[in-house]
């Protein structure tokens, strides 16, 4: 696209800033511009800023989608032998659902092309858990994508360069400016991705809570009409891992089946029982498959925190509350996220948690065990877990569906 000599960045960001409604040429250049870096960071975090503070019309949201998909190529999955369907979950702490979901998936017909992305904030990155296992890689090329989409049904891998630049390089400007939560941009960043990519079925995964980026149902019905026990790297990996080998908690496993079901539906597989590929270990030999073929060892020890520190139980009673945030900023500060995109991630670094609310609890057992590779960094994750926890009796706890709605 050539340059446009009616727009500056100046004005887009003052047209926002005053709650104005965006044009298409605005946002044609903006977009453009900044992929090729005529628009500095600094100018887009403004930007983001101003939409996550006055909004977008559906109609700004949607051609804000299309200029980001035109900022790159797209994809064609039309060779393949089987159909296509991939999940997109807006994230949350200990959001590890696509490492099991993909390989079962895949093992009842369908393949997967997962093309995920590294933490945002507090919530880790599919990728930072992948990359704790020995060997594996996140770069893969469009050849070597679709080869392994045939041969093995899944594959999780960093979307190319040439997928939808714009928003890898927004996706990784926003974590760093508090632009994460905007509405307009989560949904746009997800179906520029996916739309570019071409998968046959999508199915939306989104989090809500306080560890989620949506707080509040409201919000996450909004976003979706728009468009576990661990938290860490690799501790998530070995619970995925769990799951697959039929243990896991059951929680995780729940949303993994209801969403590998919604999958095999939007993709004409509505017949198959995914809780079949579980039973008979056809999911564990697809996992295993997709790691090797990404140059991982699935067998091999997943790296552990060379430090540890356990939370214990203040008194006997009922775990009535847990504040996913709190969890979150905890395994963030323990390393397993991090506050610069430049940053490198702790493998071994997060938190486990003994108890999940509604359990009963007994003073002095383990609540939570913190895990890092730096000493250093337990006092500010004590700091993050103060008051995010709750024990009293049993009537205070009142139990939440794990799937709230379903929309579409």
């Amino acid at each position: 696209m050539a340059p446009d000599p009616r727009h500056d960045a100046v004005e887009v960001i003052a047209a926002k800033r005053d709650g104005g409604e965006l044009s298409d040429s605005q946002i044609d250049w903006v977009v453009d511009a900044y992929t090729r870096g005529a628009v500095a960071d600094e100018q887009m975090s403004a930007l983001a800023m101003a939409i996550l503070l006055n909004g977008m019309t559906r109609r700004e949201i949607s051609h804000w989608t299309d200029a980001m998909i035109a900022s790159g190529e797209r994809m064609d999955f039309s060779s393949l032998s089987r159909p296509t369907a991939d999940k997109h979950s807006t994230g949350g702490v200990g959001d590890k659902i696509t490492l099991p979901l993909a390989p079962l998936v895949a093992a009842c017909g369908v393949a997967v092309p997962q093309l995920s992305g590294r933490g945002l904030g507090h919530t880790g990155g599919t990728l930072d858990k992948l990359e704790s296992i020995p060997g594996w890689r996140a770069d893969l090329s469009t050849a070597e994508m679709l080869a392994q989409l045939e041969s093995v049904g899944a594959v999780v891998c960093a979307a190319g360069d040439g997928l939808a630049p714009a928003d890898k390089k927004l996706y990784a400007l926003r974590d760093v400016t508090g632009t994460v939560p905007a509405v307009p941009l989560i949904a746009s960043s997800i179906m520029s991705k996916k739309i570019a990519e071409g998968t046959g079925a999508l199915v939306l995964d989104v989090k809500v809570g306080t560890g989620a980026f949506m707080t509040t149902v409201e919000e996450a019905r909004e976003l979706a009409t728009t468009m576990g026990l661990t938290a860490g790297n690799a501790v998530e990996v070995a619970e995925s891992v769990d799951v697959l080998a039929g243990g896991g908690p059951p929680d995780v496993v729940e949303l993994t089946l209801a969403l590998a079901q919604e999958m095999l539906a939007g993709a004409g597989r509505g017949d198959v029982d995914a809780a079949d590929a579980l039973a008979d270990g056809s999911a564990m030999d697809s996992w295993r498959a997709m790691i090797a073929a990404q140059g991982g060892d699935p067998h091999a020890p997943l790296p552990t925190a060379r430090e540890s520190h356990v939370v214990p139980v203040p008194t006997s009673g009922t775990l009535t509350r847990l504040d996913a945030m709190a969890v979150g900023l905890a395994a963030w500060r323990l390393g397993a996220g991090r506050a610069r995109k430049e940053d490198a991630v702790q493998a071994g670094a997060g938190v486990v948690w003994h108890a999940r609310p509604g359990d009963r609890v007994r003073e002095g057992d383990p609540l939570f065990t913190l895990l890092t590779d730096e000493p250093a960094r337990f006092d500010r994750a004590l700091e993050a877990l103060e008051g995010g926890y709750d024990v009293g009796e049993g009537s205070l706890y009142t139990p939440q569906p794990l799937v709230i709605d379903r929309i579409g």
